[in-house]
C-alpha cells in the first residue's frame, strides 16, 4: 500500500496533463487536424496514462515482493489465504474505470456522429478491390441517392438513371474539400469489407457491402494534404489501397469545383452529341 501511495501522485499528474492538452502525439500519432479528433485524443491519452500507471504499479509491487520475500536460509515459507478487502478493491476499481470509459466514449461517439449540419458537403465514397472512387454533387448542389442493390460494375455508385439529381454529379479519383467546412461522407463497398481510415482525422469507419454508411461527418480545421488508406485486410492488393486527400482554402476549392462542374458538363454535351450523330447515321 505504501508503494501504491508513492506512485499515485505521478498517475494524477499524468491524467491532468492528458486532459489539459489537445494532443501530444502519444503512440507516435500524427497531429490531429479535426474538431472531433480532440475528444478522441483525450480518450487515447487517458488510456495511455492509465496503462502506464498500472504497468508501473504492478511491476513495482512485483519486484518489491520478489526481493523482500525471496528465499532466505532458516526462514520458512508462510501460506497466505488472501485478503478479501484488497480483492474487492482491485476488482471494483477496474470495473468503475471501464464503466466510466464506456459511458464517456459513448457520449463522445454520439456527439461526433450526430446529424450532420444542413450545409455539409456530401461526397459519396465507393470502395473496391483495390481503390476508391468519389462522387460529388454538381451545380445544383444535390447528390443523387445511392441504391446499394443497383450497384454493378457499370453502375459503381448505385445511382438510378431517372434520378434528376444525378444529371450533373461528377466523379474524381481524389477526395477534395474546403477547410473549416463540414464534410458528410456516404460510404459504400462494392465487393468486400473495406475501411475509411485517416490517422490525422482520428477517423476509422468500415464500409460494408450492401449498406450505405451515412453517419460519418467531420470538419478539418486547416488546409493540408493527407492520405486515405484502407485498414481492413481486403485481399492481395490491400497494401496499395490508397487515395490522396486535399483540404483546400475555400477559394481554391471553389476554383477546383467550378472546373470539375464545367468539365462534367462538357463531357455530357459531347456524349449527347455523339449519341445524336449515331442515331442519325
Amino acid at each position: 500500500m505504501k508503494v501504491f501511495l508513492r506512485i499515485l501522485p505521478f498517475f494524477v499528474l499524468g491524467l491532468s496533463s492528458a486532459f489539459a492538452t489537445e494532443y501530444n502525439n502519444l503512440y507516435w500519432a500524427p497531429p490531429n487536424v479535426t474538431v472531433g479528433g480532440k475528444e478522441i485524443d483525450k480518450i487515447l491519452n487517458f488510456i495511455f496514462w492509465l496503462t502506464l500507471f498500472v504497468f508501473v504499479a504492478t511491476q513495482t509491487v512485483y519486484i518489491t515482493y520478489l526481493v523482500k520475500y525471496r528465499r532466505k536460509p532458516g526462514v520458512k515459507a508462510h501460506y497466505s489465504h488472501g485478503n478479501n478487502f484488497l480483492e474487492i478493491i482491485w476488482t471494483t476499481i477496474p470495473v468503475l474505470i471501464f464503466l466510466g470509459l464506456a459511458i464517456y466514449s459513448n457520449r463522445v461517439w454520439k456527439d461526433l456522429f450526430r446529424d450532420p449540419p444542413p450545409d455539409a458537403l456530401q461526397v459519396n465514397i465507393s470502395s473496391y478491390q483495390f481503390g476508391w472512387d468519389f462522387r460529388y454533387p454538381g451545380a445544383d448542389g444535390k447528390l443523387a441517392a445511392v441504391h446499394v442493390k443497383e450497384i454493378t460494375p457499370e453502375n459503381k455508385f448505385g445511382v438510378r438513371a431517372d434520378d434528376p439529381d444525378a444529371a450533373d454529379d461528377f466523379t474524381a479519383t481524389e477526395l477534395v474539400f474546403p477547410a473549416g467546412k463540414p464534410l458528410h461522407i456516404l460510404l459504400n463497398a462494392r465487393d468486400v469489407i473495406h475501411s475509411f481510415y485517416v490517422p490525422s482525422f482520428r477517423l476509422y469507419q468500415d464500409a460494408v457491402p450492401g449498406r450505405t454508411i451515412s453517419w460519418v461527418w467531420f470538419i478539418v480545421e486547416e488546409p493540408g494534404e493527407f492520405q486515405l488508406a484502407c485498414s481492413q485486410l481486403c485481399g492481395s492488393g490491400h497494401y496499395n489501397m490508397k487515395a490522396p486527400i486535399r483540404v483546400l482554402p475555400q477559394e481554391e476549392y471553389d476554383e477546383w469545383y467550378a472546373g470539375k462542374v464545367q468539365a462534367a458538363a462538357q463531357a455530357r454535351a459531347l456524349e449527347t452529341q455523339n449519341s445524336v450523330q449515331t442515331a442519325a447515321n
